[in-house]
């Protein structure tokens, strides 16, 4: 008889291992913050330090007011993408982030076509830009928005290596119309201050924001 029973037994407690199980599993990916930008190099940037994000883009004019300062622009954009977020019940931070190029006090957004994309690319060729990234985040009442700057020298890029490059697509939309990420980086000759600035978020300045909304690294 103990023997018809035994297995009824080790049903049972196999189910509720599994049930717990899941339940770890579910608590494991639970998200940290919602991130407010569908840029996969933010998302990627997050993921790779073991966040778990809940993705939820904002639409905004992103036209620069007439006489907008390149920092003032990317802060702007920033809080507005993070107050279009709903604040969730369950208390989830928002982050939200934009970066622009910075030539001379012109702002470089994406460009447009083509050639938009190389009169961006001759324009930089040879010189230092800054590129500024605008980083909100918003938790509950409290709002906090910061900006980080980063200096790029480019080398002299040929109009063959301008051809080539627009040619990859990779600059279609990116600000700057290049991705030091990317092909892009091949142009790069210096750069002083945050790399992953330059990518889309400034990891090291966002760690602390979130970490002062409770979200740490685990």
């Amino acid at each position: 008889m103990p023997s018809r029973w035994r297995p009824v037994a080790d049903s049972s407690r196999a189910a509720s291992e599994r049930r717990a199980a899941e339940w770890r599993t579910a608590e494991a990916q639970a998200p940290d913050l919602v991130l407010a930008s569908g840029s996969p190099r933010r998302r990627e940037l997050l993921q790779n330090l073991g966040l778990v994000i809940e993705v939820r883009p904002a639409d905004i004019d992103e036209t620069p007011l007439p006489g907008e300062d390149p920092v003032a622009y990317v802060m702007r954009l920033a809080r507005e993408k993070s107050a279009r977020v709903p604040f969730f019940a369950s208390g989830l931070p928002v982050l939200a982030a934009d970066t622009t190029v910075d030539l001379d006090g012109l702002i470089l957004a994406k460009p447009d076509d083509s050639e938009h994309a190389a009169a961006m690319l001759r324009s930089l060729s040879g010189r230092v830009h800054t590129v500024h990234t605008g980083v909100a985040v918003a938790h509950g009442d409290d709002s906090v928005v910061i900006a980080v700057t980063t200096e790029v020298e480019f080398a002299v890029m040929t109009s063959g290596q301008i051809d080539w490059y627009v040619g990859t697509g990779e600059p279609r939309d990116k600000a700057g119309a290049y991705a030091i990420q990317g092909a892009g980086g091949a142009f790069v000759r210096a750069i002083r201050g945050s790399v992953s600035n330059v990518i889309g978020l400034p990891l090291a300045e966002t760690l602390e924001l979130l970490a002062q909304a409770g979200v740490t690294l685990h």
